[in-house]
This record gives structure tokens, C-alpha cells and sequence, in this order.
């Protein structure tokens, strides 16, 4: 069983940025994901990274402004969220597990965290 527990949402004008960060409990070689779900929307892919960090996958609205990153020492993962849009508000919630080549599909992933707010105001 693996715990996640995001935090560093928050509110940000247009054009700046947050970090994301996702504790996990204990030592975790999972895939980590992060998605976002807007109200009224469904859940969405943002990003995930491999075990060890080599591997990076990312939806196309926020390639060249999101960087994922891991740290297994400290057993966290990182979104860092740059030139931030209106349109990337939601809850933001990590995810882990082994989705295999199923990176972007939510039901692959095992375990959730409870999500982080992010509101960008234009």
C-alpha cells in the first residue's frame, strides 16, 4: 500500500508558476503520474515519469511549460508548473503505479493522493 500526499497548489496570476510536490510513504519504484480534473470535466493526463527518472511523458497542452521530476531518495515527485494558463486550472492529483503502456490512462494507476487545488487567474 502507498500513501501520496500532493501539496504547493495555491493561487497564481497568468504567466507564473507553482511547484508540485507528491510525498509517497515508503519506498516506491512505481510509475508516479500527475492528472488534473476541472469542474465539470473529466479526469485528464498531465504528465508521469519512470521509476528512475529517465523516462518523461507529457500531454501535449503543457509540453514546453510543465517539467516532472523525481527524487527517490526523498521518495517525492515534482511538477513544476511554468507560464501557467487559465486553462490549467484544477485539482491536481499524483498518482503510482505500473501502467505499462497505458501511461495516460487514469484506471491504470493504483494508488491516488487527494489532490492539490491550482487557480490561475487571467
Amino acid at each position: 500500500q502507498v500513501q501520496l500526499v500532493e501539496s504547493g497548489g495555491g493561487l497564481v496570476q497568468a504567466g507564473g508558476s507553482l511547484r508540485l510536490s507528491c510525498a509517497a510513504s515508503g519506498r516506491t519504484w512505481y510509475t508516479m503520474g500527475w492528472f488534473r480534473q476541472a469542474p465539470g470535466k473529466e479526469r485528464e493526463f498531465v504528465a508521469a515519469v519512470n521509476w528512475n527518472g529517465d523516462n518523461t511523458y507529457y500531454e501535449d497542452s503543457v509540453k514546453g511549460r510543465f517539467t516532472i521530476s523525481r527524487d527517490n531518495a526523498k521518495n517525492t515527485v515534482y511538477l513544476q508548473m511554468n507560464s501557467l494558463k487559465p486553462e490549467d486550472t484544477a485539482v491536481y492529483s499524483c498518482a503510482a503505479g505500473f501502467p505499462r503502456n497505458r501511461i495516460t490512462a487514469a484506471l491504470a494507476y493504483s494508488f491516488w493522493g487527494q489532490g492539490t487545488q491550482v487557480t490561475v487567474s487571467s
